[in-house]
């Protein structure tokens, strides 16, 4: 129940951390390292949340956020595009679906990686090369997501609430796939 409690207090701080929208990479790669170190023994409280995140809040993270929102508001007007009724729009809709969702794993994949506290390209690297070796991860990523999307969106106060379910879902498949590679 304690990580319990404490994976919600670090989502709390990771909602209020995401505000401003490029910020949303660093927070949730934040709250994976705290996560992971409850793990190895160390305290996951929003006070050691803000505290790595403190730490880390650099240049790189908030181009990653960038990149990240132009991600998002791209696919977004390509499916706004695709929704009106434009020839071949279907076939591109799950294509741009597909790659959306391709990215998306990828990124989330690579917020839990360690080397995103330093470079976030070698975690994007990385991500990608476990997203190809490790599908089941992938498949694992995928309902986290639809789980989190879905709560916030029947109960608007638990959308404050779900990147620390998050972040400990997608800090398992991290933690999930360094084991099988050891193995």
């Amino acid at each position: 129940m304690r990580l319990f409690a404490d994976m919600l207090s670090v989502g709390l701080a990771t909602a209020v951390a995401c505000l401003p929208l490029v910020t949303a990479p660093a927070a949730l790669s934040s709250a994976c390292a705290v996560l992971r170190g409850a793990g190895e023994g160390q305290p996951a409280t929003a006070g050691r949340y803000f505290t790595v995140l403190r730490r880390r809040l650099r240049a790189g993270d908030l181009a990653a956020g960038a990149v990240a929102l132009a991600g998002a508001l791209l696919f977004a007007a390509d499916l706004a595009l695709a929704g009106a009724g434009l020839p071949g729009a279907p076939l591109f809709a799950v294509v741009a679906a597909a790659v959306g969702a391709s990215a998306l794993v990828v990124g989330l994949r690579a917020c839990a990686r360690p080397e995103s506290l330093t470079d976030w390209r070698a975690a994007l690297r990385a991500s990608a090369r476990d997203a190809v070796a490790d599908p089941g991860g992938c498949a694992l990523v995928l309902p986290a997501v639809a789980t989190a999307a879905v709560c916030a969106w029947t109960l608007v106060p638990l959308a404050f609430l779900a990147p620390g379910p998050l972040a400990l879902a997608l800090t398992a498949v991290d933690v999930r796939g360094a084991g099988r590679s050891r193995t």
